[in-house]
């Protein structure tokens, strides 16, 4: 199948197409993306569903002659007033066919027809493709989503005891961070957390909070870190911590932390930005 040959498209219910064939559509969607080819076995289809926020019945797939040629995943944020666009893609014969800016279009209504405030996302800034289609479409970003690397060579320091807190505590703090006036993108808060598949370990300090796991490798994953004052001093203690309890140990941090509640703590403790990050996107759907 290709562009020139490709037949009528038409929007149905992504909870109309068994399962494996949508897993199947994304794998092909994403083979070419540009942080590598999408790899996610089928066996954790929906662990990766459930890690995005996807509702699989506000989700939606384009058919072109009874396939899947493009899909648009949607992820509500009642908390938030607004829906997400967890995923969207096309397979590369469909790209430019319109069945994309079709399924965002139709997302957008959706989302207004709901009483949603909003609708947001995350996108590689990298990605001109896409950037140009939510820019057209009248997202702008919000913010950027920066991911970090540990400096081995970055001071370690005295270990340090940790202030740990108990997970389901930290869920919660989290959940309160919109209401304090730190809204954070999906991915790093409880709704998405609680999918992980790894065990997660809380510490807090004073007006900071640090969620991390740690792999069979030792390598340190932290899945969000949050620092409610801007001077971000409790968040430097916490990541000072981590580091000198776990020396010589990698630290990676994905792209989805923000600057400004955790981001320049860790820039000040010596990590490094990875070469891409995405952009926090949001437009308003207010009829004022």
């Amino acid at each position: 199948m290709n562009i020139q040959h490709m037949p009528a498209f038409e929007i149905v219910a992504a909870e109309s197409i068994a399962p494996a064939r949508l897993h199947a559509a994304f794998g092909t969607a994403f083979a070419d993306y540009l942080i590598g080819p999408f790899q996610v076995p089928l066996a954790q289809w929906p662990q990766f569903l459930a890690r995005q926020g996807v509702d699989v019945g506000l989700s939606r797939v384009s058919l072109a002659a009874g396939e899947p040629i493009a899909f648009c995943l949607v992820a509500p944020r009642p908390e938030a007033g607004s829906w997400r666009l967890g995923t969207m893609g096309a397979l590369p014969a469909a790209r430019g066919s319109g069945a994309a800016t079709a399924l965002l279009d139709d997302f957008i209504a959706r989302a207004r027809a709901a009483d949603a405030r909003a609708v947001e996302l995350e996108c590689f800034a990298q990605n001109t493709r896409a950037m140009r289609l939510y820019q057209k479409a009248g997202f702008k970003t919000i913010d950027a989503l920066y991911g970090y690397r540990s400096n081995t060579g970055a001071p370690r320091g005295a270990p340090a005891t940790p202030p740990v807190v108990e997970l389901a505590d930290a869920l919660q703090w989290l959940d309160a961070c919109r209401e304090a006036g730190c809204p954070l993108p999906l991915q790093v808060t409880p709704r998405s957390l609680r999918a992980l598949p790894v065990r997660l370990q809380a510490w807090r300090r004073g007006d900071a909070q640090l969620v991390f796991s740690q792999g069979d490798d030792g390598s340190l994953q932290v899945h969000s870190l949050v620092d409610r004052r801007p001077a971000q001093r409790d968040a430097d203690e916490l990541v000072a911590a981590l580091l000198a309890l776990h020396p010589g140990c990698s630290v990676h941090v994905p792209q989805l932390q923000r600057h400004a509640v955790g981001g320049a703590a860790l820039e000040r403790l010596g990590f490094e930005r990875l070469p891409l990050h995405q952009a926090w996107m949001r437009r308003s759907l207010s009829k004022g």
